[in-house]
This record gives C-alpha cells, sequence and structure tokens, in this order.
C-alpha cells in the first residue's frame, strides 16, 4: 500500500488557471507546490475539495484531454 502524499503545501500553493478558462469562472484550476503532487480544484467552490495527482497522472490526464 503507497502512503498518501502530504497536501498540507496546498494550502498555501499559488493556483493558476488555464488561458482558455470560462468567462463565467467555470473553470479548473491547477496548483504545484514543492511536493511531488499537482493540485486541481473548481475555481468556483476552492474550498469544496480538491483533486491530488502525481505529475505522470496529471501529464497522462492532460494526454487525455486534448486528444
Amino acid at each position: 500500500m503507497r502512503a498518501l502524499p502530504d497536501i498540507s503545501a496546498l494550502d498555501t500553493v499559488t493556483w493558476r488557471k488555464a488561458s482558455f478558462s470560462n468567462p463565467d469562472n467555470a473553470c479548473v484550476e491547477v496548483g504545484r507546490p514543492a511536493a511531488p503532487v499537482v493540485g486541481i480544484r473548481d475555481s468556483k467552490a476552492p474550498h469544496a475539495g480538491r483533486l491530488v495527482l502525481t505529475p505522470a497522472a496529471f501529464g497522462s490526464l492532460l494526454g487525455l484531454l486534448t486528444s
């Protein structure tokens, strides 16, 4: 069983929106702390929860979304 990554760094990370964001603020934000994880959250509900992925899993997700 793998240990869960330390996501406490996501509390202070700078979140970024995609350059092709929806004008109604309905978009996804990405945060990249120093820890080896990538955080994803909803810009309309930033405190509702976050997905935490490894950089490899995030790259795979982007590949699926852009193909």
